[in-house]
């Protein structure tokens, strides 16, 4: 799931060396915080939320099929 985040993440951002996700786990809930550059934080959030929504959506579907919760944060 982080993998797949930072996959993502590099795809929308203008400076893809700087994308990082740091977990941070449990047994049944994860977080997972999303860092990039401060000139692509609104690329990654999108109008209205949106894009950062459409993230977590999927991660929710991918957490689901392995019985976990995980919970994407986007770091200022």
């Amino acid at each position: 799931m982080k993998e797949m985040i930072e996959i993502l993440a590099r795809a929308l951002v203008d400076e893809p060396e700087l994308v990082s996700v740091n977990e941070v786990g449990g047994m049944h809930t994860s977080i997972l915080a999303l860092t990039v550059a401060k000139a692509d934080i609104g690329k990654v959030v999108g109008k209205q939320g949106r894009t950062a929504d459409a993230l977590r959506t999927l991660l929710n579907a991918v957490s689901a099929k392995e019985k976990k919760r995980t919970l994407l944060e986007i770091v200022d």
